[in-house]
């Protein structure tokens, strides 16, 4: 909760952090002294307070209203004497509803009124709630009167997920051929001395009924893709196979008629409607659709996004000309229609593939997912304010690098034909990434921050709270437009970048999505206060993309009875089930990419697995796909694991390791590797520990070992990893040595991150291993290695230990987490158990337990 606080000099700073006085305080003579002495200070700033006498009686005046010889007297309507239907979202809609026994398309043309008059029903945010009636009529001129609900029912109903309307067609009854069309002389063209069919639909239409009773004329290009079967047939019975817009298809079609019916959807999709409104193509459409409905929906609309994007055009007045070294660029608006109220929406972009790509670097980088983790973990320790906020119209703020012009379009009024230098970071240019990166870099810079060397997109600055004398680093991490403030006052340090980079209304103040993970502060068991990381929106809306996907593409639905992530004893490196068509291997890599994603937000108990089907990209087969279902459908089941970024410093025995031993003979007096230009290390210090396990030849293919392991930072995983060796290991020492040495080198980047953010880092890296021959190797300096194709990875761990980098202490297998990083664990007690050790699992809006 932030507070408004009045200071001595009569303004008010907001304050996450304040308490009330105590009793024993507001007796103190001093304390009320200090009170008095306030108060006399605020009088002499803002005047005395004032009373209820103090206020004059007095009748509120009541004033004619204005009117002269030219302008009448006028009033402004209550709010039940608004005519609703000007208003209404639901009115102008295409609908497709049953009358008399069949589906025609109608349109909805107002609302139901009783017999004196009155509007019938009230609108609500649920449909279902919604009791208004309306009046459709059908292009035949009759009339039928439905329900809200039944309206928003049919609108949804015909549409796909993203609001794509379809119909199905009846029959093709008529086509027509435009000056436009190829003449049969022109049917063929001559490449290197060989004859070639052109490839052209230019210039035919067809007239096409469809089953809701309308018809309309489509391109032959539409339907040829939509139905290709049926416009063949037409074709042959009406003898246009002669055509050069037919003789080079129609006949591969019809010889292949049953399996194109088979894998051809015979939906029509409506590209000019969504959700059964109508969607213009280009301005002037949009002007024409406002007339037909005597709105301005559309109109307002490209009003406003013209009023956010003006400032991005310089127009040049007729006698100026296009400096040179310009490259000319077309731009254009683009129509939608969102589902949250059916909201029109424009968006003004440019087509940034008509230019040369700059010489310049066009990347532009973000926060990483550790950078985030680390920064909340700290928040929690420090008990700092966390705050975020989204940029307002982001690139549009930024002045572009590219020399650019466009011709203006009738979007722009008056401005339209006149040529203009595009001089902000418009959407579709190529440079508009990195030209926002660097605004915003430099407007950091002017308020004091520095960017971090292991992470430029997170900004510091030490700080100081005056409650306590606490010395710390206040950060700023940025994601394109996703701003994350930590710190004592936060939310003033989001409205220092709000007064340079305007924020969006209402997107300032708690986190509640950061980069795909629900955000939120939870109370632990032992009373401590952390941060969860939830990615559980996102997974079940991946979880139902793939249950519409399933139920589109086979008519099935996700396993109901499953245990774990895989079925039992699944291998997929050796999986013989056949391969994957085209189609399906697109989607099989679009599903490895989301599931990685649901890794990173924090799902490690499906890592290894992920890992493994990753691996199988190269060639995907059916067995790898439905493991893919599978482990959906383990996510389905388990869908709310989340990880707790738990500040609390972790009990370690400093029995388990070999902390007085002498390494100087072997390695010589070595010390670990400090940045030189790392800042100050202020506030609490963070303890790390690595838990590394391997899994000897897990591969039952080529009988390579995985590499796993998982990093903490006091109790919170911050790093996790699961991975294939990159060499073939023939035993379990060496396979357990190369997943050392990984760990060790994650760790080492890891302690340089912490130390550029100016955090401590005093004790070295505490490394669990369960296997005792490497712990041995690694805490007695006299031991020797007698397989010297391991001598890298040996040496390697064996110098951080001697350089204090790092310790070594056993741990039971059954003990060690990084078992899920390795195995492929079935679903039971021990998987319950370990991952119960990994992840939490929410138990109400507070508490996790």
């Amino acid at each position: 909760m932030c507070a408004k606080i009045l200071n001595k000099t009569g303004h008010t700073i907001h304050r996450s952090t304040f308490r009330a006085l105590s009793r024993e305080e507001e007796d103190d003579p001093k304390e009320k002294e200090k009170r008095k002495a306030f108060d006399q200070k605020i009088e002499q700033v803002l005047g005395p307070d004032m009373r209820p006498k103090d206020m004059p009686e007095c009748d509120t005046p009541e004033y004619e209203r204005y009117e002269d010889d030219e302008t009448a007297a006028f009033s402004v309507d209550d709010r039940d004497d608004i005519d609703q239907d000007a208003i209404d979202m639901y009115l102008k809609a295409e609908v497709t509803l049953p009358i008399a026994g069949e589906m025609l398309t109608g349109n909805v043309s107002r609302r139901k009124r009783d017999a004196d008059g009155n509007l019938i029903g009230k609108s609500a945010s649920n449909p279902i709630m919604d009791t208004r009636m309306y009046v459709v009529s059908f292009p035949d001129g009759r009339e039928a009167e439905y329900s809200a609900n039944i309206i928003a029912e049919n609108m949804l109903s015909m549409c796909d997920p993203e609001g794509n309307q379809f119909i199905l067609m009846k029959h093709i009854s008529d086509h027509k051929k435009e000056a436009t069309a190829v003449p049969k002389e022109d049917a063929f063209i001559w490449i290197k001395g060989r004859k070639y069919p052109r490839k052209t639909t230019k210039g035919w239409k067809l007239c096409v009924e469809w089953k809701d009773g309308t018809t309309s004329w489509e391109t032959l290009s539409a339907l040829k893709e939509s139905n290709p079967v049926e416009v063949a047939e037409y074709a042959v019975a009406h003898d246009l196979t002669e055509e050069p817009a037919f003789k080079w298809w129609v006949p591969y079609t019809l010889k292949k008629r049953d399996a194109i019916v088979s894998a051809v959807n015979n939906r029509y999709w409506k590209r000019t409607h969504k959700y059964g409104i109508r969607i213009p193509k280009t301005v002037k459409e949009a002007f024409e659709i406002d007339r037909e409905n005597g709105d301005n929906r559309w109109a307002d609309s490209i009003q406003k996004e013209m009023n956010a994007v003006r400032v991005a055009f310089r127009i040049l007045g007729e006698d100026q000309k296009v400096p040179p070294g310009y490259q000319y660029m077309k731009c254009h608006l683009v129509f939608d229609i969102k589902f949250d109220g059916f909201r029109f929406k424009t968006r003004m972009v440019a087509g940034g593939h008509m230019v040369e790509t700059p010489s310049f670097m066009t990347y532009a980088s973000v926060v990483s997912r550790d950078t985030v983790r680390i920064a909340l973990l700290t928040a929690a320790l420090h008990d700092l304010s966390v705050k975020a906020a989204d940029v307002q119209n982001a690139y549009l703020t930024a002045p572009t690098t590219e020399k650019i012009w466009t011709i203006c379009g009738p979007e722009f009024g008056p401005d339209e034909g006149k040529k203009a230098i595009i001089v902000r970071a418009l959407y579709g240019l190529k440079g508009s990434g990195a030209s926002y990166r660097n605004h915003i870099s430099n407007c950091m810079r002017h308020l004091g921050y520095e960017s971090c060397k292991a992470d430029p997109d997170l900004w510091m600055k030490p700080r100081t709270r005056p409650d306590d004398g606490f010395e710390y680093y206040s950060y700023v991490l940025i994601y394109v437009d996703d701003i994350l403030a930590i710190s004592h006052e936060a939310m003033e340090d989001l409205q220092k970048i709000d007064y340079y980079f305007k924020m969006k209304e209402g997107s300032m103040g708690d986190p509640d999505i950061y980069l795909g993970s629900k955000i939120r502060k939870v109370t632990l068991p032992n009373r401590v206060e952390a941060w969860m990381l939830s990615p559980t929106k996102y997974v079940m809306e991946a979880v139902k993309n793939v249950e519409r996907y399933l139920e589109k593409e086979y008519g099935q639905k996700l396993p109901k009875r499953v245990s774990g992530p895989f079925p039992t004893d699944y291998r997929p490196e050796i999986d013989i089930t056949p391969e994957l068509k085209d189609d399906e291997v697109s989607y099989f890599y679009s599903q490895i990419g989301v599931l990685r994603w649901i890794v990173e937000l924090g799902r490690i108990d499906i890592v290894t697995e992920v890992s493994s089907l990753a691996s199988c990209l190269a060639l995907p087969r059916r067995g790898h796909l439905e493991a893919v279902f599978h482990l959906y459908a383990y996510l389905r089941k388990k869908p709310n694991g989340t990880i707790i970024l738990d500040p609390t410093y972790p009990d370690i025995d400093l029995r388990q390791f070999n902390d007085g031993a002498d390494w100087s003979n072997f390695y010589g007096n070595v010390t670990e590797a400090l940045p030189p230009n790392m800042p100050k290390p202020l506030g609490k210090p963070l303890v790390m520990r690595l838990f590394v396990d391997s899994d000897h030849a897990a591969d039952k293919l080529v009988r390579r070992s995985r590499t796993g392991f998982i990093s903490y930072l006091n109790s919170a995983p911050i790093v996790w990893y699961s991975k294939r060796q990159g060499t073939i290991e023939t035993s379990v020492f060496g396979a357990e040595f190369v997943a050392m040495r990984t760990g060790f080198e994650s760790a080492r980047g890891l302690r340089y991150k912490l130390r550029m953010m100016g955090i401590e880092v005093g004790e070295p890296v505490y490394c669990y291993g369960d296997n005792m021959s490497v712990i041995h190797n690694t805490q007695k300096p006299e031991s020797t290695l007698k397989k010297k194709s391991n001598s890298i990875c040996y040496h390697f761990c064996r110098e951080a230990i001697a350089m204090g980098e790092a310790m070594t202490a056993h741990i039971r297998s059954e003990d060690n987490p990084a078992d899920i990083c390795t195995k492929l664990i079935p679903g039971g007690m021990k998987r319950d158990r370990i991952v119960s050790n990994i992840l939490y699992y929410s138990k109400g809006s507070e508490d996790v337990s």
